[in-house]
């Protein structure tokens, strides 16, 4: 299971960042779940309207409505999870850890796996150790082999 922050799905999206292929595969071939929360849309709905998110989208040829079926198609929504112990100094930020601590504690691991946090924003992954104890594994780079069964 996937929680992805709004910056990566920038980079999936909109910037469509080649460090970001395994990722965009993975979500597409439906190899990984990514799930994430209204609050969640919400922010990239608002940040999809910046000014430069705006202009790189139209020179893409993005439509932000379009964008936003298109990822909701590849991913689910759940419902927001309370607050966490495992505190963010970046109040944008708790929503991403709130939901990750959330499905490590109340959803079954699939294939194995446990949570996955994408985010490249440092007050995220300097609580990669306090996370990882909660079951929650903090990245801001997608493991190509991420949901792979383990080789024989």
């Amino acid at each position: 299971m996937l929680v992805i922050d709004t910056n990566i799905v920038l980079d999936l999206w909109v910037f469509q960042d080649p460090a970001t292929q395994a990722l965009h595969d993975a979500l597409r071939t439906g190899q990984c779940r990514w799930l994430w929360t209204a609050e969640m849309g919400d922010e990239l709905v608002r940040v999809l309207g910046y000014p430069k998110i705006a202009r790189r989208m139209a020179a893409n040829g993005l439509l932000a409505d379009a964008l936003l079926v298109d990822i909701a198609s590849h991913s689910s929504l759940v419902p927001s999870a309370s607050a966490a112990r495992v505190r963010c100094a970046d109040p944008d930020d708790q929503k991403f850890i709130d939901l990750a601590i959330y499905l490590a504690a109340h959803r079954p691991a699939v294939d194995g796996f446990g949570v996955l946090l994408l985010s490249k924003d440092q007050a995220v992954r300097c609580l990669a150790k306090p996370l990882l104890a909660q079951g929650v594994t903090v990245s801001a780079i997608f493991p190509a082999t991420y949901g792979l069964p383990a080789p024989p």
